[in-house]
């Protein structure tokens, strides 16, 4: 376990939570923001690109675990990102539909703030999102953080409009 709130925790993803991040990557409404779905192949390789960031940078997306349950219902976590002529250290998200608008990703959001903060010694964090995905943004603000730059991002052949959130310590 990295991280604990009052309903949630967070942990390092593995090869048996693939079904898991299928049921996330693999849905149409949830991956909006992504231009569609993945395939197998793609989310595959999304969980052993967390695999290899844990060992790399001792941080990634964690999945997200509901403690009444015991249910992964999404990721959240610290990565390094691109963004202009930059990496920065950035908090994401991704929750499972089904689990949207009940304040989990906030929860997680803020958690991963501390974490980057206190743990890492970090003295800025982001949330880097693409410019439709209001409900991301809502997030981000929700988190303590205001809107610093935008930058078009190019994936899977979209020009994708994204907006950097900042906070510091």
């Amino acid at each position: 376990m990295i991280l604990e709130t009052d309903r949630l925790y967070l942990r390092e993803m593995t090869q048996s939570d693939y079904g898991s991040l299928c049921r996330i990557l693999q849905d149409e409404e949830t991956m909006y923001a992504y231009e569609g779905a993945f395939d197998d192949a793609e989310a595959q390789e999304w969980l052993d690109r967390q695999i290899s960031r844990y060992r790399e940078w001792g941080f990634g997306l964690w999945a997200v675990v509901l403690r009444e349950n015991e249910e992964m219902i999404g990721q959240c976590g610290l990565t390094m990102q691109p963004w202009k002529d930059e990496e920065v250290l950035e908090i994401g998200y991704l929750f499972w539909r089904q689990y949207w608008h009940k304040g989990y990703a906030t929860e997680a959001a803020k958690a991963c703030k501390r974490y980057a903060f206190e743990t890492l010694d970090k003295d800025e964090v982001c949330s880097i999102i693409r410019d439709t995905n209001i409900a991301s943004q809502n997030v981000a603000v929700r988190n303590g953080m205001k809107p610093m730059d935008s930058w078009i991002k190019h994936y899977r052949g979209v020009d994708m409009p994204h907006h950097r959130y900042v906070v510091t310590r």
